[in-house]
């Protein structure tokens, strides 16, 4: 009976790394979205004819939780959730397997939670140069798809190393 229980905390520790690959990324990013949010919500109290402006900097943050869900999907159909697999996996899945998984999920999930807030507090200084300047959106864009970049390298990383599952 141990033996059992202990081939299924691989697929435990699996489902873990899945889930927080979603949950932190949509955790950033809706910590980003929100702070942008403030700062759009006291930008157009002053000039409500830069909404437009505004809501595409509040988007970018929100990339993260794309990312997140992206690969959670991605987590989910490797453990064999979505064709029935999963009881198959359990007793072929050992807890060093479960790690090995796990880790594959922790860029993006790291990641997301930490570049979703960093975006958003860059896009919310985006609005205050937008705020002066409603020319200079373009600016505020290219700083903010800086760290998207980041992002993108840990969606990268993490969609390569599940793919070796």
């Amino acid at each position: 009976m141990q033996s059992s229980w202990f081939e299924a905390c691989g697929v435990a520790v699996a489902f873990l790394g899945a889930t927080l690959a979603v949950a932190l990324p949509c955790t950033g990013s809706a910590i980003g979205v929100g702070t942008v949010g403030r700062a759009s919500a006291g930008a157009l109290s002053v000039d409500p004819r830069k909404f437009s402006r505004a809501l595409i900097l509040q988007i970018l943050p929100g990339t993260q939780g794309l990312y997140g869900l992206v690969i959670w999907f991605l987590a989910l159909m490797k453990l064999g959730f979505f064709n029935g697999t999963i009881m198959q996996n359990m007793s072929a899945w050992g807890i060093v397997d479960g790690v090995r998984f796990f880790s594959a999920c922790m860029p993006v999930a790291i990641g997301g939670l930490l570049f979703g807030i960093a975006q958003g507090r860059l896009c919310a200084s985006g609005l205050s140069l937008i705020a002066k300047r409603s020319d200079e959106l373009s600016k505020g864009i290219i700083m903010a798809i800086m760290v998207e970049f980041y992002s993108i390298l840990c969606l990268l990383a993490t969609f390569l190393m599940l793919n070796s599952f």
